[in-house]
Order: C-alpha cells, then structure tokens, then sequence
C-alpha cells in the first residue's frame, strides 16, 4: 500500500494532483496545476527575485524557460496591463511556464486588474504549485538547467511514458534561434518614459538623440530608459540589414534582450553588428546584446550550469570600482578567456566571476551581461543609459 492510498483508507481526504514536471532524466514532480491547460516543454531555471514577477514572467528573454521561483509567496500584488515587459501586448512571449511553491497568493495590491492565475490563463502560460521548489532549486544547482515538460491536466490523468519521451528528446537550448518568435515585425519608434506614482507613464517630447534598438527581445523598460535620458527610439527588426540601419543617421545603436543561443542567433546578426561598429557609430549592449557584441569582436560565447536568474547579483565596475546590485536573467555568458587585445572587460560578477561587461578600446561600443534597466530589481545600474548618452555625445561634438 502506497502513501497515497494508506491516507485513503485511513479517512484522509488526499488531493489528486493536477499538474507534473517532469525532466528529461525521468523525474517526475507531482502538484496543483493553475493558469492555463495543456503542457509545454522547455528548459527549468530558477529565480531568485522577490518582486516583479509579472515583470519576469513577461521577459521575452524567457522565451523555450520554465521558471522556478524560490521566493515561495507569489502573486500577492496580482497582475495589471501596465507591469508587462513585452513590447508587443498581443503575443505571449516569455515563459513557457511556472512552478510555485505555494499556491497562488490573492492580489492586495491597488493597482491589480486581475488574479494572476487569470492572467496565466489568458496568456497561455502553465503553472504548477505544491513542490519543495528549494529541493529543485538544489538540484539545479547541482545538476545544472534540466531540460522539462510541464503539464496541467485538471483530470489528473497522464500519459507519464510520453511526457519522459518528450523532455528526453527536446533538443535543448544549445544551438537554438529564438529570437524570431520574440522580434517586432516591423519598424516603430518609442516615446514612452518611466512610471512615476501617481502620474503613470510619460512622453519625451524634446529629443535630443536619435537611438536605433534592434529588437531581439527588447523589454519596455529599457526603451523608456532611453526615452527618459533624450533619446528617440526607433526599434528595427532583428534581421533589418547594416545598411538600412545606417540610413536612418543615429546617433547611436542599441542591441537589445532576448532569448535563445547567441551563436545561433549571431549567425545574422554578428555581421550586422560589424558593420555598425565599422561605422564607428556608439553602441549599447544588454544581455544578448551584449554576447553578440562579444562575439561580434572575435569572442566566443558558452552554455552556463545554472545561469544567473535574479534581482540580487552582485556585479563589480572594473573601471570605478564599484559594487553594484543588478537584475540578471541569462543561461550563456562570453567566455572571458577568449575576449581579443583590443576589448577591455568593464565587469564581472561577484558570485562566480563570469563575465558581465565589455568595452572597445578602438570604437564607441560597450556592453553588460545584466538588465541595468531592472524591472523588477534595483536601480544601482540606471547610470549605463547616461554612459551611453555621453558617448553619443561625444561622438557627435567629434
């Protein structure tokens, strides 16, 4: 007699589970299934923030991720049409999935629209509460990313066989272009700036800088950020070509978020990315940005054994010395032993010392492995868009 059916004979009211995780090496995670039904395949990271996760949850640099949250209460500020990351609010890129500790907290917040568990629904995306979320979080650690298929099925009936064969034979991520699931279709520009209570979102009316941002994934808060700092924002497609982003006379270029290989997607993009910095015009890097400015310049890119998912990384300036907090959210990092002579490394992070930053030596271009732009996470990094500004500015004064 198992668990399950001893707490049956003896009077106990058991509850059947709803939903499974279940990874490639067979493991199978029993709990209660909330937002939408079906199932989805992906890779299981962890996040360590404590705030933000509709932010999170709305990254299209989670796109081909199922997310763990260690934070076990979530859901507690609900979910609202204003915290969404996506720039395009009618796709549901980002997570293929979430896995909670507890179920769903209900929403206390003034600014909640609805339930998240309704949000989930309505977005597509599968959740699964009730597991010793630290125990996977350990494993993780231990074991590295596991390749997984989360599944809701409200009857509770499985085909257990299946889902092992469908999360054993998922590719992984290695190798993956996902980035075309996540770009805008076409040219838009962007004026929006920052939340600010009681106002809402702003408008910059006043340019004084023309920022061209290929969109590979691209989060709203950093197009505000850039907003808020002068800039007209113009976001291109991720395959638009070298020469018509040239056509367009910015002032500066930025390369944005997203998800997926970046050597898979530097198979278009690094070329491009050459020849903007052959231009000499200022650039920007963020995240997959920044490992295709990498290995746009000579550097490789690898895979990482539990990648760096938070609102609490510590990340060390080299060029100031300062310690900052950041929000980090990727599962591959430029390998620093291959950065060329003519690249200085700016950053690196305080937990394990990977790489987090570059710069050129030669041309106006620098990157951060981080989200300076936060959302969720602390403002420690907001200085970044001003340093980019100033680089545009000294460039047009030149």
């Amino acid at each position: 007699m198992n668990q399950r059916q001893a707490a049956t004979a003896a009077g106990w009211h058991e509850p059947k589970p709803t939903a499974l995780l279940v990874l490639a090496d067979g493991t199978a995670l029993e709990g209660f299934g909330f937002g939408a039904g079906g199932h989805a395949v992906g890779e299981v990271c962890f996040n360590t923030a404590m705030t933000g996760y509709e932010e999170i949850l709305t990254d299209p640099s989670y796109a081909g991720q199922i997310i763990t949250f260690t934070f076990p209460h979530i859901g507690n500020v609900g979910t609202n049409e204003e915290d969404i990351e996506t720039v395009n609010m009618a796709a549901t890129p980002g997570a293929r999935g979430v896995v909670l500790h507890s179920a769903i907290t209900d929403p206390s917040n003034y600014r909640a629209t609805r339930h998240l568990d309704q949000w989930l629904k309505s977005r597509g995306v599968i959740g699964l509460s009730g597991i010793d979320t630290r125990a996977l979080t350990v494993l993780i650690r231990e074991k590295g990313m596991p390749n997984a298929v989360i599944v809701h099925e409200p009857s509770g009936r499985f085909d257990l066989d299946a889902l092992k064969k469908e999360a054993r034979e998922w590719p992984g991520l290695v190798g993956m272009d996902l980035v075309p699931m996540v770009t805008s279709g076409q040219r838009f520009t962007w004026d929006e700036s920052p939340w600010v209570w009681g106002q809402g979102y702003g408008r910059q009316d006043d340019p004084r800088y023309h920022v061209v941002a290929l969109d590979y994934g691209i989060k709203r808060n950093i197009l505000r950020l850039l907003a808020s700092t002068g800039c007209k924002v113009t976001v291109v497609p991720a395959t638009t070509a070298a020469e018509d982003i040239v056509a367009l006379k910015p002032d500066g270029v930025f390369l944005s978020n997203g998800p997926g290989d970046p050597a898979a997607t530097g198979e278009y993009a690094v070329p491009v990315i050459r020849k903007v910095i052959a231009h000499g015009i200022p650039t920007f890097g963020i995240c997959l940005g920044h490992q295709m400015l990498g290995l746009a310049v000579g550097a490789k890119t690898m895979k990482m054994h539990q990648g760096h998912h938070g609102a609490n990384h510590p990340v060390k300036d080299l060029t100031t010395g300062k310690v900052e907090i950041t929000s980090m959210n990727h599962g591959f990092a430029v390998d620093r032993t291959t950065l060329p002579a003519n690249t200085e490394e700016t950053h690196v992070s305080l937990f394990d010392g990977s790489n987090c930053g570059i710069a050129l030596k030669d041309k106006p271009a620098f990157s951060v492995q981080y989200h300076p732009e936060a959302s969720p996470g602390p403002r420690d990094s907001h200085y970044l868009f001003d340093r980019f500004v100033g680089t545009m500015a000294r460039h047009k004064n030149t």
